[in-house]
């Protein structure tokens, strides 16, 4: 009794085990191979061990291998799977990538197809590599007639007693190499600016199509001109050796004269300023001469417009007097020519040399001053004779 109680406790533990819900969630990935692939080996994410393998099953030209991810993993819903092999001993491992970092999540029993799985070349599959190699380039093959071996004839000649050539060569290479990886900054900056040539090149390009028309009508009319272009440039190049013999001969009077025009441009550059004010004044006057020529008489009518013709005689003197002396007229001229000016006004009015001039171009006299002369009051005169007549 104690037996058969043993037995069916034995069996009832494992119906429960086997039924019980494991923990994980399954995922199946179809492999085009399964070398060194088991059961129990790990399953990874970014080589962190997330599951084991469960089940590897071969089905026709792949292989199915089902897998138990732990629960608290989520992988996404497009993972790839791909066996990588850790040594050359140990068994190989299945590894799910890329990481989840968001978006739809693989379900429970989601399936890898044999497009996103990868498997690692074995030792079968390098050899069967070199031995089709060696069968293509072989007297079956690419040598069938002799043309790799006449190849490696030739190369071999070609690189015969040039090792250090090859090796100048690879130095000189690795050296260029370096000053581009020193000078990227400036090759980036280069490129930049070219992409921004081009950029505006591309912007313009109505532009550049019609430059490049008128460029390319330039070209046919120089092409449909180059006769007579080439006879202007010989008749250029005559005329220019007769220059160049001119100048030869008469190196000495050249010479001269471009001394003597170092002295014009030093008198040009010391009198600037003059040459400036003669540059502001002359359209001025140039324009005034044009108004003053009278051309039915050829002469031209000006007016003498001087202000100090309309002062005073008096005046006209003492001030001719104080502007011709270099030096100043002294205090007492001074106060003289103020005094008598009034008193000799006031007796004998001048007419100003203003007023004589405008007289003399009317043709008439100019108004002078005259002497008040006594007169002979007209009626009987008392006390005295008697006018002559009247008696």
């Amino acid at each position: 009794m104690v037996a058969t109680g043993c037995v069916l406790g034995v069996l009832v533990a494992a119906a429960v085990w086997w039924l019980a819900p494991r923990p994980g969630r399954t995922i199946t990935a179809y492999l085009r191979s399964a070398v060194a692939v088991y059961p129990d080996n790990p399953v990874l994410i970014l080589g962190v061990p997330v599951g084991r393998i469960t089940t590897v099953t071969p089905q026709g030209r792949q292989v199915k291998v089902v897998m138990r991810i732990d629960d608290s993993v989520t992988v996404p819903a497009g993972a790839s799977a791909v066996v990588v092999e850790p040594s050359l001993v140990a068994g190989r491992s299945v590894q799910l990538t890329p990481a989840y970092t968001g978006g739809p999540a693989m379900p429970d029993g989601g399936v890898i197809p044999v497009q996103r799985t990868a498997v690692p070349l074995g030792i079968d599959d390098l050899s069967r590599a070199a031995n089709d190699l060696a069968a293509t380039l072989g007297p079956t093959g690419a040598n069938r007639n002799g043309a790799l071996s006449d190849v490696l004839d030739v190369g071999a000649a070609n690189l015969q007693g040039n090792g250090q050539v090859i090796n100048d060569t690879i130095g000189n290479v690795t050296a260029l190499s370096e000053t581009l990886a020193g000078s990227r900054k400036q090759l980036f900056a280069t490129v930049t600016q070219l992409q921004s040539f081009v950029s505006t090149l591309t912007a313009n390009d109505a532009q550049v199509r019609q430059f490049t028309t008128q460029l390319a009508d330039v070209s046919n009319v120089l092409a449909a001109e180059r006769g007579d272009l080439g006879a202007a440039l010989r008749e250029l190049s005559l005329a220019l050796g007769e220059v160049a013999g001119f100048v030869q001969d008469n190196r000495a009077v050249l010479k001269s004269n471009v001394d003597r025009l170092t002295e014009v441009t030093a008198v040009l550059v010391r009198q600037r300023e003059a040459l400036g004010q003669i540059l502001d004044i002359a359209p001025t006057a140039l324009s005034n001469l044009n108004n003053a020529y009278n051309a039915s008489s050829g002469t031209l009518d000006t007016r003498l417009n001087i202000e100090e013709l309309r002062a005073p005689p008096i005046l006209l003197v003492c001030e001719l007097l104080r502007r011709s002396t270099p030096r100043q007229v002294p205090a007492t001229l001074a106060r003289t020519c103020a005094a008598l000016e009034p008193q000799l006004t006031g007796a004998v009015p001048l007419p100003t040399a203003a007023q004589v001039i405008s007289a003399l171009q009317a043709g008439q006299p100019p108004p002078l001053p005259l002497l008040a002369l006594p007169t002979v009051p007209e009626g009987p005169v008392h006390g005295g004779a008697a006018p002559r007549g009247r008696r």
